[in-house]
């Protein structure tokens, strides 16, 4: 696997998407669990092509800030880019923006590769 691949996953920020919904805040604005599990999308979408159909990623660590509350309605994007193989553990950059272009999160996540079905008996 190459460094260099990314993606950039979207949402339309929605009631069910805020902080005041999931829990984890009382402001109806983009919960950050919400945009930490947009980042993990796109970390996950960037590789997936380069995996065989037994393989997938799973999230491992996020450490990320959000920085910018984004509003119900507004358009958001994660992009991650893969900084870093070292074997099956893989480093992204990742970066969340709102419509406008500005930074609302930005941090490192790892994933590892793993076997669909080993990682499954595990359960």
């Amino acid at each position: 696997m190459e460094t260099g691949l990314s993606f950039t996953s979207n949402l339309k920020v929605e009631k069910q998407h805020t902080a005041l919904e999931m829990g984890s805040g009382d402001l109806e604005v983009l919960a950050t669990p919400t945009m930490v599990a947009l980042m993990e999308n796109a970390a996950m979408k960037a590789v997936a092509n380069d995996l065989s159909e037994e393989e997938t990623t799973v999230g491992g660590m996020m450490n990320t800030t959000h920085i910018k509350p984004s509003a119900i309605g507004e358009e958001v994007s994660a992009t991650a880019v893969l900084v870093e193989v070292e074997g099956k553990k893989l480093i992204f950059s990742v970066e969340a923006k709102d419509s406008k272009g500005n930074v609302i999160g930005q941090g490192t996540h790892i994933r590892f590769i793993v076997n669909r079905e080993r990682f499954l008996s595990k359960l």
